[in-house]
Parts: C-alpha cells; sequence; structure tokens
C-alpha cells in the first residue's frame, strides 16, 4: 500500500540537514531501487529554494507499522531535523 510521509523541519536545521543529505539519500534510492518510491524531495521554503521547511515521500509500505518504523529510521531524525512526521495511506490518482 502506498503512503504518504510529509515530515515538517524544526527551526534553524539547515547544516544538520546538509550534513546527513547523502545518508537520507542513499535510503531512498533503496526503496528506488526496489520499485517502492513513488515520489520524494523537499519542500523549499517560498524566499528561499535552497532551504527547507520540510520534505514528502509517497513509498509503498506492507504497513502503516513499516512506514512509520522506516520514517523513524531516517538520518535526519537522528539528526533533529524532522520536528514531526506525518504518515497516512496514499491512493495514486494521477498518473495512472
Amino acid at each position: 500500500m502506498l503512503f504518504m510521509l510529509m515530515a515538517t523541519d524544526a527551526d534553524n536545521t539547515h547544516e544538520a540537514r546538509m550534513n546527513v543529505r547523502a545518508q537520507h539519500r542513499a535510503r531512498l534510492q533503496q526503496l528506488q531501487d526496489q520499485g517502492r518510491l513513488v515520489l520524494a524531495g523537499p519542500n523549499p521554503l517560498p524566499d528561499d529554494e535552497n532551504h527547507f521547511s520540510g520534505s514528502l515521500v509517497v513509498a509503498d509500505f506492507a504497513s502503516l507499522d513499516e512506514a512509520q518504523e522506516w520514517a523513524e529510521q531516517d538520518p535526519y531524525v537522528d539528526a533533529g531535523v524532522y520536528e514531526e512526521i506525518l504518515i497516512r495511506p496514499f491512493k495514486q490518482v494521477f498518473p495512472a
């Protein structure tokens, strides 16, 4: 089942984000390699596209618990970048 993971960055965490970005992207690449990643990317600030307010990931997980476990192991969590992660089932309609 597809799940949406919408993460919100804590304040003043840009440097921490950049420090673990490669590890974060490597985990996303694993999902991509497994054919489970629909989309992923950061949410740039409206007035500064090089700084971010959070991230969105849509990927296939066996259950909500698996999605939660995957999210909790993200390097951005360990580095204190993410303040909150909202996880919800997602139904892709477009593109079909």
